[in-house]
């Protein structure tokens, strides 16, 4: 696995196209763990624009090509894997490849973890007030959730943890590369590129910080 290394805080817009050039790219699994530069929530891609921009004011807002609720983001860590389509694992069906992520960003947190068996009646558009199946949950409470998409380059997975004090770290005390290690035994890391980051602002502008795309349902 290739872990790309992200430190700057971006805009919301310039966080989702990131992801997606990284997707376009990549040839081998990559996690990419990133901030936001300002309070942000994203939604998932079938989400009404009305719905979202009457309960979270004042917030960066971002459609999501992922599907999934609405999430907030400044005080979570959020991550993206990538699985190119040539990778064993893509042929995983969605339920298993989400059961399969999540048991592995489980291990990083205490003995009270669990996944979520069937899904929860819905409750509202957020998403971590709602469960589906194979969410992480601490102690009963859902700490990590996330959305898929299968495109023409491969696997397209967006999480969220949102657990106060979490970085990351699994039982032997790592830093935030714990996450990394938990999904591989082998991780490189390289920098994200200048050239990756030029592309993804161009898509930023065209696409993410439209209001054709922010407003499209």
């Amino acid at each position: 696995m290739i872990e790309v290394l992200d430190p700057v805080p971006h805009s919301a817009a310039l966080n989702m196209a990131i992801d997606e050039v990284l997707l376009q790219a990549a040839t081998a699994p990559l996690l990419r763990v990133y901030r936001w530069a300002r309070p942000a929530v994203s939604f998932g891609y079938f989400t009404k624009f009305a719905e979202v921009a009457h309960l979270w004011p004042g917030r960066d807002r971002v459609r999501r090509w992922t599907g999934g609720g609405v999430v907030e983001h400044g005080a979570d860590v959020t991550y993206t894997l990538v699985v190119p389509r040539g990778c064993p694992f893509f042929s995983s069906n969605a339920g298993e490849s989400y059961r399969r992520i999540h048991a592995c960003l489980a291990t990083l947190f205490g003995p009270a973890v669990a996944l979520a068996g069937a899904p929860q009646e819905k409750v509202s558009e957020a998403c971590f007030e709602n469960s589906v199946r194979h969410d992480v949950l601490l102690a009963g409470r859902k700490v990590a959730g996330a959305a898929q998409r299968r495109t023409q380059w491969g696997l397209l997975h967006q999480g969220s943890v949102q657990e106060p004090g979490f970085t990351g770290r699994g039982a032997e005390g790592r830093g935030a590369e714990g996450i990394a290690d938990a999904f591989a035994s082998r991780v490189r890391r390289r920098e994200l590129s200048a050239t990756e980051l030029g592309r993804a602002e161009e898509i930023a502008a065209l696409k993410y910080s439209s209001e054709a795309w922010l407003r499209r349902f």
